[in-house]
């Protein structure tokens, strides 16, 4: 492996690494998230579980997801590329479905997740961040 961020497969197909480059601050941006997230849900959880359990359950989901896609694009291995895909899909899906629930079901959610409204408390960061995460694999995935 090179210092330019470019490593080779066994069949000899050129990938760029998934923690180069502008990468760098995908993965920066989700060990952010992942942190926050992660926090929130915490004490979300220990001091006020009962005034919104949905919400703060799918608060720590998120703080999972974001992990799992932090730690994957790190790594940028082949097995750890496919765990970014899914964390990165499920956290995409996510945003989708508890954004959309969020509007128009607002009892179910009397206190705001990471997605509600589709990362509205966040500006939006965390509706753009899967889709820039999905085009970084895609832009990064082995080339023959």
């Amino acid at each position: 492996m090179d210092s330019g961020g470019v490593g080779v497969s066994s069949a000899g197909r050129e990938r760029t690494r998934t923690s180069s480059g502008p990468g760098r601050i995908l993965v920066a941006v989700y060990g952010v998230f992942a942190v926050s997230a992660s926090a929130r849900a915490l004490v979300q959880l220990t001091t006020k579980y009962s005034e919104a359990p949905l919400a703060y359950l799918l608060s720590a989901l998120a703080g999972v997801v974001y992990i799992v896609a932090t730690v994957s694009l790190a790594r940028g291995t082949h097995a750890s590329r496919r765990w970014a895909t899914a964390a990165i899909l499920v956290e995409l899906v996510g945003v989708l479905v508890v954004g959309t629930l969020s509007i128009f079901d607002a009892q179910a959610f009397p206190r705001a997740t990471v997605w509600s409204v589709y990362g509205i408390g966040y500006a939006f960061v965390p509706l753009v961040l899967p889709i820039l995460g999905l085009l970084w694999l895609w832009r990064t995935r082995l080339r023959a």
